[in-house]
């Protein structure tokens, strides 16, 4: 692993999320050390997401939700998949099925896990783990919609497989990308569950 020495660090905004300032060097390509350079963290914590597949009728869940940071770039709403935040101690297989419950209204019993990536590494820390769960019109037990206390309000999608695979592109969300790429090249081994 590269070397990096790191200078200084101290938090400069703390609230529900934060942002650590850097002064750092990291070993170069060429193997000498940088100049010093200031580095911004954005610190949210480890997000969760699922693509949830109803194998039986073929569909995909998605939701719809207002998300003001896309309101200047995307309009604001967002067809996305069900995603949420990791609580401090939760397990992130806990997470998910807690998320697409509250989403969903669907209990998801499996879920395996897919993929990990960052989200945007230059600039924040966080983590999404991807899921995937397959489900059947018996997991429902709920409406779903979100948590009104968390002032949720998402409207559930159900798209059949062949549309959500055809319209993915025109999606702005980079988990749902990554999930409908996945799903694209494990629809049959994904149906036959």
């Amino acid at each position: 692993m590269r070397k990096v020495e790191i200078i200084s660090r101290r938090r400069i905004f703390d609230d529900i999320f934060s942002i650590e300032e850097a002064h750092l060097r990291f070993e170069r390509h060429d193997g000498r050390m940088s100049e010093p350079v200031r580095r911004l963290n954005f610190e949210r914590g480890d997000s969760v997401a699922a693509l949830v597949v109803n194998a039986e009728r073929r569909t995909v869940y998605l939701t719809e939700q207002f998300r003001y940071a896309t309101l200047a770039h995307g309009g604001g709403w967002l067809t996305e998949l069900v995603a949420g935040s990791i609580d401090a101690g939760e397990a992130t297989a806990d997470c998910i099925r807690r998320e697409i419950r509250e989403e969903l209204g669907i209990a998801a019993e499996t879920v395996e896990e897919i993929a990990e990536f960052f989200m945007s590494p230059g600039g924040t820390s966080e983590r999404t783990i991807l899921f995937c769960a397959v489900v059947s019109d018996a997991d429902r037990v709920e409406e779903g919609g979100g948590l009104a206390g968390e002032h949720e309000d998402i409207k559930v999608l159900e798209w059949p497989v062949d549309e959500f695979l055809a319209r993915m592109h025109a999606l702005k969300d980079a988990k749902t990308l990554i999930a409908g790429y996945w799903l694209k090249e494990n629809l049959a081994k994904v149906l036959s569950r």
